[in-house]
C-alpha cells in the first residue's frame, strides 16, 4: 500500500474550490494521523489503545480484547449474526490496532480483516497474528478502505477509533465506504463521542468531535444506512448499530 492516501486531490472543472481546498486538508489531517499513531505505537502502543493501564503483559492485553468481544458481539449476536453461522461470516473492524480485539474476532468468526492508518500498529498486529490464519491485516490510508479492494462483508465493527478523529468529514467518508462494502442488510456497530459540550481543535489526533443523536442519524442515512438503536447519547461512548440499506 503506497503511503500516500488514495482519494488525491484533483485540480478539474468537475471539482469547485472548496471541494478542493477540503480534498486537501483531509490529505493533511490523515498524514498527521499516521504520523502521530506511529509515534504512540512506537512509544508504548498497549497503553495508547487501551489506556487503563500504562503496561500490559501479554496475557492482559488478550484478555481485554476478549472482554470486549464478550462484551460488544457475544452479547449481540442475533443482529450481528441474523441467522448466519459466524463461522461462514467475513467480518471488518476498521482501527484494528496492533491486534487486540481481532485476535478475539477471529476465534469466533471464519474471517477477519482489520485495518488500520499506523503502519507501526499494523506491524505488531501482523507479528501477533501470525499464527491466526483467518486474519488479515491491512494498512489503511486514513481516508478510505482501498486496501481492502473489493472484499465485501457480513459484519463491520469499531471501537474507540472515531474517538480519536477530529473531523466530520473523515469519520461520514469513513462511514460511507464501510456501508460500500458491507451485504444489503448486515450490520456496522460502532461508536462515536456523545459529549456534544465537549471541545475538540481541528487537527487533533487524540480527541474527536462529538456527535449529538441528530448529527450521527443524518451521517448514517447519507451513506445509506438505517440507524436502527443507538445507546448512550450525550456519553463519551455513543453506540449506533447502522443497518445497510437493501441494494
Amino acid at each position: 500500500m503506497p503511503d500516500k492516501v488514495g482519494i488525491g486531490v484533483r485540480d478539474d472543472v468537475g471539482m469547485g474550490r472548496d471541494a478542493m481546498i477540503m480534498a486537501q486538508m483531509s490529505l493533511e489531517y490523515a498524514e498527521k494521523m499516521r504520523r502521530d499513531w506511529d509515534e504512540r505505537a512506537r512509544s508504548n502502543a498497549r497503553h495508547y489503545i487501551a489506556d487503563g493501564k500504562t503496561e500490559w503483559s501479554d496475557a492482559e492485553f488478550r484478555a481485554s480484547g476478549e472482554a470486549t468481544v464478550a462484551e460488544d458481539i457475544l452479547t449481540d449476536m442475533v443482529n450481528i449474526c441474523q441467522g448466519k453461522n459466524p463461522r461462514d461470516m467475513r467480518v471488518l473492524e476498521l482501527g484494528c490496532g496492533a491486534g487486540r480485539v481481532t485476535r478475539a474476532m477471529g476465534q469466533v468468526f471464519g474471517e477477519v480483516h482489520g485495518i488500520d492508518i499506523s503502519k507501526e500498529m499494523v506491524a505488531q498486529a501482523r507479528a501477533a497474528l501470525a499464527q491466526s490464519p483467518n486474519v488479515f491485516i491491512h494498512h489503511g490510508d486514513g481516508l478510505t478502505l482501498n486496501a481492502l479492494g473489493d472484499i465485501r462483508f457480513d459484519f463491520a465493527y469499531s471501537c474507540c477509533v472515531f474517538h480519536h478523529i477530529s473531523s466530520y468529514e473523515v469519520i461520514a467518508s469513513y462511514v460511507a465506504d464501510v456501508a460500500r462494502r458491507l451485504e444489503p442488510g448486515a450490520l456496522f456497530k460502532f461508536e462515536v463521542q456523545g459529549c456534544t459540550s465537549l471541545k475538540t481543535t481541528v487537527g487533533d489526533t487524540w480527541l474527536g468531535v462529538p456527535f449529538s443523536e441528530q448529527q450521527a442519524r443524518e451521517m448514517a442515512e447519507r451513506a445509506g444506512f438505517e440507524l436502527r438503536y443507538h445507546v448512550g447519547e450525550g456519553e463519551e461512548r455513543f453506540w449506533l448499530w447502522c443497518f445497510r440499506r437493501g441494494e
